[in-house]
């Protein structure tokens, strides 16, 4: 009454005996042709190194598949091989409009050169020079029509795809909006497609 309580079995206890208990019931199933391993055996069998015993070669091999897990996406940014891509480029809606997108001209590959050229004519006109003006309202101009295109570009997209496909991914129009305003050559995962060559 007055005595010690007996302590409760550990957790890690409680599932080896119940991994046991398991393997015993299978091998009274599966047939008595051979004899049942003892639960120390099967202890043994279970006991894996939480630490492996050669660390060096356990780093070394590690870096090796993160290298070679790297290189292998990196190899698929270019040849657009879906089982490597990055998460955000797979799929084959995303692929769809990787090559839909590829396959027009867009304005908005030359939004970056057009400001850039802006900077460097501001730096070079003076800011009260009448023909900053010009130059200020052909930079608006160009933004606007690329502004548009981008627009059209969306709502042809989509309607491809859910002609395609059914139902639109979310994310995907805006996913091949923003590659049109991509340089081309610069685009990621690189183009598989020839101009005007659009995806059936």
């Amino acid at each position: 009454m007055f005595g010690r309580k007996k302590e409760a079995p550990a957790a890690q206890d409680v599932v080896d005996q119940g991994e046991a208990e398991a393997a015993a019931r299978q091998a009274e199933a599966a047939g008595k042709g051979a004899p049942t391993p003892k639960r120390k055996a099967q202890e043994a069998a279970r006991k894996r190194p939480l630490v492996p015993e050669d660390r060096k070669a356990s780093k070394a091999a590690e870096r090796a598949a993160i290298q070679e897990q790297r290189l292998k996406a990196r190899q698929a940014l270019d040849t657009g091989d879906e089982r490597f891509l990055p998460i955000r480029d797979k799929g084959p809606q995303k692929r769809f409009a990787r090559d839909y997108v590829d396959a027009r001209f867009s304005l908005g590959e030359y939004l970056m050169f057009g400001a850039l050229i802006f900077v460097i004519i501001s730096l070079v006109v003076p800011s009260t020079s009448e023909q900053m003006i010009y130059v200020l309202g052909g930079f608006w101009v160009m933004f606007l029509a690329v502004f548009v295109d981008v627009f059209i570009l969306s709502r042809k997209l989509r309607k491809r795809l859910a002609q395609k496909f059914g139902e639109v991914e979310r994310g995907t129009v805006w996913y091949g909006s923003m590659r049109s305003l991509q340089f081309r050559k610069l685009r990621l995962p690189k183009p598989q497609v020839r101009r005007g060559q659009f995806p059936s």
